[in-house]
């Protein structure tokens, strides 16, 4: 099976076989098998919305090829769209009734679509009560043979984040109930970091530990795809509760509840706590800021900036944003838009939600709210870091060596002095564990060999 060969590629030989792809459709544009392949490389590279219409298209073009029902299911869960993936995968599997794989996949998908179901059936208009309501962190006893960091008095202290930083190197867990408590002139701002936790210990290393006079800006997509994410989150909330004034954590698509669902971050904790840890960090990420405003020079934000003009840093104030996001409007475009090099405005193909704004679009929006650029992340860059839209867009990635995979460099910006002109550091992938990238997620994400 060719296909079991493709999966096996490094992620950056998938854009070679999207541009070789593209070329053979100008030359044979009804060749169904070029659509579906072209979609698996879409697939490989996060691409869902594109990946999303060349599965559709091999359909169009022959609607008996299995594979495209595949591959239109697969890109269909990747966007949270379980309802019309469940529908390709019952196609696959009433054709082939004896493929174990597809069999897998319709049944964890019919599942899931269940879930959501009975949790549409059992939710209440009155306030939903909290996790922290049913906890009793109090009266949970530290067993006596327990090494690990605690908290002094209930309180995160300096001492206790390097013995947590130290333990978590280690590979050893965090006690349950130190868990539960836990969930300026030069500011430094990095981009995802993706559940690479080693990579985050490393940019500690090469720029300090976070500190009243050294202060940090991460900009979302903390969790999923890596396999540290429980470190890495518990890390960084744990120097929030240290440094509330000058440690910040801003919101990205992955803080999700349908996101963590696939890509890893619930499995994940539930592997190393419990379900009811998951939804007491579901509860936290839907608290957490969607932009920050620095200086009144600069906005940091997760994806960028808006589907329509007009928008202003009041009405991203008005946000009601403890929810899941909404798949549109300027909740939705703060975590998920891109930027593009041509004027205006067009649909995300690339992501299947949000949009692609242009240079005369971030032009308009920075002289409305009295803004010099827009700090995003949300992208991998093989540099770690893009400037575009003439300086004033700037796009910053800071997980190296993607998904173990992509051999780009990560990078932190250092914003200093009045005038909070970006510096930019780039640094590279170190060795971590024997725990492959999305271990933890959920198994419809891991492509089979259809």
């Amino acid at each position: 099976n060719t296909d079991f060969h493709f999966l096996h590629f490094p992620l950056k030989t998938f854009i070679n076989a999207i541009k070789y792809y593209t070329e053979a459709l100008e030359l044979n544009p009804s060749n169904a098998i070029y659509y579906s392949n072209r979609s698996l490389a879409y697939l490989r590279t996060e691409c869902y919305g594109y990946a999303l219409g060349d599965a559709t298209r091999a359909l169009e073009l022959d609607k008996n090829y299995i594979k495209g029902y595949y591959r239109r299911a697969t890109s269909n869960m990747a966007l949270g769209k379980f309802k019309a993936a469940l529908k390709d995968y019952e196609t696959v599997v009433r054709v082939r009734p004896n493929d174990k794989d597809a069999k897998m996949k319709y049944q964890e998908c019919n599942k899931i679509v269940k879930q959501k179901a009975f949790e549409r059936a059992i939710a209440s208009d009155e306030l939903k009560r909290s996790v922290v309501d049913s906890l009793d962190i109090e009266n949970m006893t530290i067993e006596d043979d327990y090494a690990g960091p605690k908290l002094e008095d209930g309180k995160v202290t300096l001492k206790f984040m390097k013995d947590l930083m130290a333990w978590f190197k280690d590979q050893k867990k965090l006690h349950r109930k130190c868990a539960y408590q836990v969930n300026t002139e030069e500011i430094t701002i990095c981009g995802d970091t993706h559940g690479q936790y080693y990579d985050l210990l490393n940019i500690f290393e090469l720029n300090g530990l976070p500190s009243i006079t050294n202060p940090y800006l991460f900009n979302g997509d903390f969790v999923d795809r890596g396999s540290f994410s429980v470190e890495v989150i518990l890390t960084l909330f744990g120097f929030k509760l240290l440094y509330p004034e000058h440690f910040h954590l801003l919101r990205g698509n992955h803080e999700t509840d349908n996101m963590n669902q696939m890509y890893g971050f619930e499995g994940e904790v539930k592997a190393k706590y419990t379900a009811q840890m998951f939804q007491l960090f579901s509860e936290v990420f839907q608290w957490l800021p969607l932009a920050q405003c620095i200086n009144s020079k600069v906005l940091v934000m997760h994806g960028g900036l808006f589907s329509e003009d007009g928008v202003t840093l009041e009405d991203i104030r008005k946000i009601d944003r403890n929810r899941q996001p909404p798949d549109s409007g300027p909740m939705c475009d703060l975590l998920w838009s891109d930027p593009q090099p041509q004027d205006g405005r067009s649909v995300s193909n690339k992501r299947g939600v949000s949009c692609q704004f242009g240079p005369d679009v971030t032009e308009r929006f920075l002289e409305q709210n009295k803004l010099q650029y827009i700090v995003r992340s949300h992208e991998v860059k093989a540099e770690g870091y893009e400037v575009t839209h003439s300086g004033k867009c700037i796009t910053v990635f800071s997980a190296p060596n993607y998904c173990d995979q992509m051999g780009n460099k990560g990078a932190y910006i250092h914003l200093r002095g009045s005038d909070l002109k970006p510096e930019f550091h780039q640094f590279t992938a170190v060795p971590h564990p024997d725990v492959k990238p999305m271990a933890y997620a959920n198994s419809l994400m891991q492509l089979g060999m259809m």
